[in-house]
């Protein structure tokens, strides 16, 4: 494999990664061979482009679904062995859920178009999974139903989620929604085991997440999931009318935020020290989500992070828990 090209605090990429190499930024701010850039690459979904200045500098920007994109420095990263914290996503990563939530879009968009037979296509699933609500939604309309707004969207898909996660809490809902990933419980009580810290990160809202974990954990017959984990960061609640929400919706992975916050704010763990804090992800979004905040990250198989072209941006991938336990306190 020759190179396609080297970002500054990334290294090498392949020309078998999936990257692509662009002449301009898709929104023009950025040209090869003017303002000292030198090198231009997006990520095989498009969703981040790297913009390289020399040997020395690079950015990250990182596009919005919502019209609210923004610019990231790239940090070098290399994993500092004591590990101190492990992050990890949660839908994909942790618990099998994503058939379940793409469901939910589909029926949204069913009940947009009044069509309840409305099937989405294979070619949507990788734009509406792994990214906000809204952006999921704001795809489905401008595909499906252009004449529609996302806060219509909204409301069918908030509607569709309380009553799904109502039945599967009183034992009524969708069979296997949600399964723990194999090896999850073992992986983490030896994380226990050697005194490292645990987060627990998703893009999902409060509502739709809490459930999951909570089920997850009856499963795994682990208890208490707030007593287990050492800080558990989610989207927060959304935004309705005659509710105030939190911030989730415009900085939700592929933007570092979600992971940033888990291990500075949840676990306490200053910036200096972020290699010895590792992120484990399945998703493209959420590998350049942990690589922006600046963690060294380990890609998990099953996800969609090969597809995306974002595997060369993983220090380590492998297939299973045994792996990544055997990389992390080896």
């Amino acid at each position: 494999m020759s190179c396609l090209i080297n970002i500054p605090n990334i290294g090498e990429i392949s020309d078998k990664s999936g990257f692509k190499l662009l002449e301009q930024t898709s929104n023009k701010e950025f040209s090869v061979g003017k303002n000292g850039v030198t090198g231009i690459a997006a990520t095989g979904d498009g969703k981040v482009e790297f913009i390289c200045f020399g040997d020395e500098k690079s950015l990250a920007f990182v596009k919005s679904g919502m019209g609210y994109p923004a610019y990231y420095p790239i940090f070098p990263v290399k994993m500092k062995k004591p590990v101190r914290a492990v992050l990890m996503d949660l839908d994909g990563t942790s618990v099998h859920s994503e058939a379940f939530w793409i469901w939910i879009i589909e029926m949204t968009t069913a009940s947009l178009l009044k069509n309840p037979k409305f099937q989405l296509e294979e070619a949507d699933i990788p734009y509406v999974s792994g990214h906000s609500v809204s952006e999921h939604l704001t795809y489905c309309i401008r595909k499906y139903c252009p004449e529609k707004k996302v806060e219509e969207a909204r409301t069918y898909y908030f509607q569709h989620t309380h009553h799904e996660m109502k039945e599967i809490m009183e034992g009524r809902g969708k069979p296997n929604a949600f399964t723990p990933t194999p090896g999850i419980r073992e992986f983490l009580y030896k994380l226990k085991e050697h005194d490292i810290k645990i987060g627990l990160v998703t893009s999902g809202l409060y509502e739709k997440a809490w459930p999951e974990i909570l089920d997850a954990f009856k499963t795994l017959d682990m208890g208490d999931p707030k007593d287990f984990y050492d800080a558990i960061i989610t989207a927060g609640f959304p935004l309705r009318k005659g509710s105030p929400g939190t911030l989730g919706e415009l900085s939700p992975k592929p933007h570092p935020w979600l992971y940033a916050e888990t291990s500075r704010v949840g676990l306490g763990i200053e910036f200096k020290d972020r290699n010895s804090v590792v992120g484990i992800e399945d998703s493209g979004a959420g590998v350049c989500s942990i690589r922006l905040a600046g963690f060294p990250t380990i890609g998990i198989g099953g996800g969609n992070i090969i597809e995306s072209g974002t595997k060369e941006l993983c220090c380590h991938y492998h297939e299973n828990f045994e792996e990544i336990a055997n990389t992390i306190l080896g």
